[in-house]
């Protein structure tokens, strides 16, 4: 299985992190200076009840009583978040925070009640973050990441030798 973390897959991962990239990039700018979440959030809420409802109760409860009612707060950090997420998987700048966040935003959306290509934008970030350094071996991180590793190293080692 080491094949699939080393230097020749890592392409592939790379082509795959740069096309999460972009469909985050592509949804967060559509959602700058228009976006406004009361309608999905009503909606979501709205799925919590049936038979067989689409949102768990508890959920439609913190979208009810916290999303809602800082529903501005939402319209302005989903789209920022969304481009943020875009840009350091295309760049592979912060590539882990970016999967992080961008598989939180698709479970939320999913838990929501919302399918689209969710499920598939949440398993390709759970590939990403389990191939781990060979996600972004073509990215920013495979240069900036080593440089503040050896610079908290030598503070830590710096600040040990003088005491």
């Amino acid at each position: 299985m080491e094949w699939l973390k080393g230097p020749k897959m890592a392409v592939v991962w790379a082509a795959l992190r740069i096309w999460l990239g972009y469909q985050w990039f592509v949804a967060g700018v559509e959602k700058l200076g228009g976006f406004d979440a009361t309608g999905f959030l009503k909606g979501a809420i709205a799925k919590a009840t049936g038979e067989h409802p689409a949102v768990q109760g508890w959920y439609a409860a913190f979208l009810e009583n916290f999303a809602l009612p800082n529903v501005e707060l939402f319209n302005f950090i989903i789209p920022i978040g969304e481009v943020l997420v875009g840009i350091g998987l295309i760049l592979g700048l912060f590539t882990t925070p970016a999967l992080i966040a961008g598989a939180f935003m698709n479970l939320n959306f999913m838990l929501a009640g919302t399918t689209s290509t969710n499920p598939i934008m949440y398993t390709e970030a759970i590939i990403l973050m389990a191939v781990g350094a060979a996600a972004y071996y073509w990215g920013a991180d495979r240069f900036i990441l080593p440089y503040f590793r050896d610079k908290f190293t030598n503070k830590k080692f710096n600040q040990q030798a003088n005491v």
